[in-house]
């Protein structure tokens, strides 16, 4: 009988993720029935290593006792392997262990329970991973000036919550509340960032969108099929090397030319922060996109105009606790569902973030690959 992996980054959060383990997720897993391995990590990219070599048909999934961090490990691992397209078939679980279990939050936000937090989200999350049920995974393609290309499960940002992810890794011991310590930081010094951001609107997408807004199928969205997206591939196309692994992004030109004209280009302004997501949750506490779920073909993109007053931008992250942000009138907050994006940075030095972990300052663009993993959720 195939069996789960999981896998425990032992420093993770507060460095407890493994007292989660053999407190109530082991009982849980035992209580169930459900065969597993323990393998903790040991060192940065030893997960990714691990998926990248495993023989992954003695696994039935592969589940996360950790922060986001190990889930981008596991997947980027998964996608570098000769066999990507069935290896990412994978489902992954996830458990909270970190400091900002976003993706934790999402799922338990998926079973349309009400808002928990801590001990109690380990527990539902413990229960989504028993019951087992498996959905589709978007994930975002992003490319860099330099460098292999990404894959993205979570968020790209640019700014205000970028700057705050890196400076609050200081405050990690005190765990979850680094970032709002963080933010708290950064809002006594706001900065602003001159840049550049071109989007493809979704096909189902209008000139105003608010949190209401119910996000419905997406003609013509890729699924992740190199076999399928081939015929669909734009020219130039943006896959340059021969041996890259993934899905082709078929929805970009190379950075360094013109994006395509059915995109939307803003024109060069100060932005104070541009942020896309692929799921609800940023944190625990940040429910950035209430409407996003994990296979709707959508990246969920915000950007927050220079000119916001400090007071403006805390009610802003204080409103996104339950979800409420984009049912105010903020002039300088505009919220797009995109399916491919590009950002130009003109500003530096700067930080750009891709799930959490900072990658080369500089023009980057992502593209969504509909379903192209799996994902045990309720």
């Amino acid at each position: 009988m195939r069996r789960l992996m999981v896998l425990v980054n032992p420093l993770s959060g507060k460095g407890q993720a493994m007292a989660l383990y053999t407190g109530p997720i082991h009982r849980m897993l035992t209580e169930a029935a459900v065969p597993h391995t323990l393998i903790t990590t040991d060192y940065q990219n030893h997960a990714r290593e691990l998926v990248r070599n495993a023989d992954l048909s003695q696994w039935s999934a592969i589940v996360i006792l950790s922060g986001d961090g190990l889930l981008f490990e596991v997947i980027n691992g998964l996608m570098e392997r000769e066999d990507w397209e069935e290896a990412i078939q994978t489902p992954l679980g996830i458990l909270p262990g970190g400091s900002g279990n976003a993706v934790a939050a999402s799922v338990h936000h998926y079973t349309e329970a009400g808002a928990v937090f801590g001990e109690d989200l380990l527990l539902s999350c413990g229960f989504v991973l028993c019951k087992g049920l498996v959905c589709p995974m978007d994930l975002l393609s992003v490319r860099l000036s330099s460098g292999p290309r990404l894959f993205s499960f979570l968020s790209l940002a640019w700014g205000f919550v970028a700057d705050v992810d890196i400076e609050s890794e200081k405050y990690r011991p005190v765990g979850a509340v680094r970032f709002l310590v963080g933010a708290l930081v950064r809002l006594a010094s706001l900065r602003s960032y001159q840049g550049r951001l071109s989007f493809l609107l979704a096909a189902d997408e209008s000139s105003s969108v608010t949190a209401t807004t119910n996000p419905s199928s997406l003609p013509g969205s890729t699924f992740c099929s190199s076999r399928e997206q081939h015929s669909l591939q734009r020219d130039p196309a943006t896959r340059i090397d021969p041996k890259e692994h993934g899905p082709v992004d078929d929805l970009m030109t190379p950075l360094g030319e013109p994006v395509p004209t059915d995109w939307t280009v803003v024109e060069e302004r100060d932005f104070v922060l541009v942020l896309a997501m692929c799921h609800s949750h940023l944190a625990e506490d940040l429910m950035v996109a209430p409407d996003a779920r994990p296979d709707d073909g959508h990246i969920h993109l915000f950007y927050v105009t220079a000119g916001v007053s400090r007071p403006a931008l805390l009610r802003l992250f204080l409103a996104m606790e339950k979800g409420t942000h984009l049912t105010g009138e903020s002039p300088h907050l505009v919220y797009r569902r995109v399916r491919a994006l590009r950002l130009e940075p003109v500003t530096r030095p700067g930080v750009i973030t891709v799930d959490g972990e900072q990658v080369e300052y500089g023009p980057v663009q992502a593209q969504v690959h509909r379903g192209c993993a799996r994902i045990i959720s309720g």
